[in-house]
């Protein structure tokens, strides 16, 4: 056993078994940038050390971003920065641990995204459909939220005095952020209009009217309590919160009557005088004029529904800001708390790419979701500040084909040693990414809304991509089985971590396994009687 490990040592770097020789190794070989690079990552993980107490934890959440999203979004960046591709990472593809998170629901093999946020943000699984409440649910059925709701990693922040915050760029009130917030058995219950009468008779709340009166609500359901509110909503959703009526319709509405309310309350201005020393912000010109010093809760809604793709987002009549402008900027705000702070961070319309069928929308904002991540790293300290960086799901979504070394990830395949794009067997080019299923193939060329494809007919199966340019921003790859919308899919999802108890996301573990991580960072728990 002996001679077997000093004959294993002898074929391995110095730097790693001490006064063993590489000189069995070519030159060549060990002058390699892929062996130097191999060796300096084994070394950086060999120093590290491992802490477990945080004072501030933040949990991103690229929402349908599985592993081939990830892939093709690494190569998209590397290639628009004007190299090959395949050799980058995105910023928190450096993240020292990581793990893979199995995503089913209670009740489904392919889950969506309210089972699978309640998950992560409460540490057990759920159904579909339902926010903030456990199995025991009966969706769509109001009296049955009652008794079976569950508290989250953003209730007990607040109930820790850390301040909190939750971002999106999707409606605020949809699944993902809601879970942080909201109880309610139908995830689409976005406002009293969306409710059947019987279960706004019953009792149940809408979800806007839950984060509006959050820390109400939670006070009533916790014995003495005294919390603030959540310090920081930065998102899109404005319908929900505004009634049906045109008086009320913000300077960059789309719509005649841009709320959807049919209470005829205005949310915004009972949170305007829930908080009256917060602000409340729907353009850039207002985000751009907050001051992260002084303001103690701020409240924005970027647009009526959910905010722009990334791609589009010049387009928006009022300006919106990016999901890093929006993370740096509750950051900054948040850390004025000497306790620290919970932030969530969604990237939503990633899904949204994805379920139009647009490979180039669901990538370019899985890379300005990247620099969200790059922009909470540069804001804060990886020795009191944990980052997890993770997906509720993935999508349909394949990288196929033998193209060759950087080859554009958004076009046809082109094999090794050609120059001309292969054919497949109907003897038609075909593209690098593809998806199962879903609406199909659209040439619709410059166009930077991923949505516009829904005023098309469903498209899939093959077609003739001669002179189509499958690399500008309106293409939409083609897709297998035709369907209205392109469907998530059921395979584990990655998760990153850097910061204290990140070495704790290891192996293969259950979703709801995250917010056990968030827990024994911030002791939540333990500091918390409810």
């Amino acid at each position: 056993m002996l001679k077997q490990s000093i004959t294993l040592c002898s074929l391995l770097v110095a730097s790693i078994c001490g006064s063993a020789s590489a000189a069995v190794l070519p030159e060549a070989q060990t002058q390699s940038s892929w062996y130097k690079d191999a060796q300096t990552q084994l070394a950086k993980k060999l120093a590290r050390t491992q802490s477990t107490k945080a004072k501030n934890v933040i949990l991103f959440v690229g929402d349908g971003m599985g592993v081939s999203t990830l892939t093709a979004a690494r190569i998209l960046e590397g290639q628009l920065q004007g190299n090959m591709g395949e050799e980058g990472y995105l910023s928190f593809e450096t993240f020292p641990y990581t793990a893979l998170a199995k995503t089913y629901n209670v009740d489904a093999q392919t889950p969506d995204s309210a089972g699978t946020m309640t998950a992560m943000i409460s540490g057990i699984k759920t159904d579909v459909g339902v926010i903030g409440v456990d199995e025991d649910i009966e969706r769509g059925k109001c009296e049955t939220v009652f008794g079976n709701e569950v508290s989250t990693a953003l209730e007990l922040a607040e109930l820790k005095g850390l301040s909190t915050g939750i971002i999106s760029t999707a409606r605020i009130t949809h699944a993902t952020p809601a879970a942080t917030y909201a109880k309610s058995a139908d995830r689409n219950w976005e406002d009293i209009s969306d409710m059947p009468a019987e279960a706004v008779e019953m009792g149940c709340k809408d979800i806007a009217d839950q984060l509006i009166n959050f820390e109400t609500n939670l006070e009533s359901r916790v014995t003495g309590a005294d919390v603030d509110g959540i310090d920081v909503v930065f998102g899109g959703g404005r319908r929900h919160f505004l009634p049906k009526d045109a008086a009320f319709n913000s300077p960059d509405a789309v719509s005649e009557k841009e709320g959807d309310r049919t209470d005829g309350r205005d949310l915004t201005a009972e949170w305007q005088a829930a908080y009256p020393q917060g602000q409340y912000v729907f353009d850039q010109a207002g985000f751009d004029a907050i001051n992260t010093e002084t303001t103690s809760s701020v409240f924005g809604l970027f647009n009526e529904s959910h905010m722009q793709y990334e791609a589009d987002r010049n387009n928006d009549i009022a300006g919106e800001p990016s999901l890093s402008q929006m993370t740096s900027k509750a950051i900054d705000i948040l850390d004025n708390n000497q306790d620290g702070f919970f932030l969530m961070v969604e990237s939503g319309r990633i899904d949204h790419g994805h379920h139009a069928g647009s490979a180039y929308n669901a990538l370019t904002d899985t890379i300005e979701f990247a620099k969200a991540v790059q922009s909470a790293i540069d804001a804060t300290d990886p020795q009191e500040t944990l980052i997890i960086v993770t997906a509720d799901h993935s999508h349909v979504f394949t990288i196929a084909g033998y193209p060759k070394r950087g080859n554009p990830i958004l076009g046809k395949v082109v094999a090794v040693g050609q120059t001309e794009p292969a054919l497949a067997k109907d003897g038609l080019p075909y593209t690098t990414l593809g998806y199962t299923n879903g609406r199909g193939m659209q040439n619709l060329m410059t166009e930077t809304n991923a949505d516009a494809t829904y005023g098309q007919a469903v498209n899939a199966g093959r077609h003739d991509l001669n002179g189509v340019d499958t690399t500008s921003s309106g293409y939409h790859q083609e897709a297998l089985v035709p369907l209205s919308s392109e469907t998530h899919a059921g395979e584990d999802v990655a998760i990153h971590a850097q910061g204290p108890s990140a070495h704790l996301a290891q192996g293969v573990v259950e979703q709801n396994t995250i917010f056990h991580l968030i827990d024994s960072a911030l002791e939540l728990v333990a500091d918390t009687e409810l």
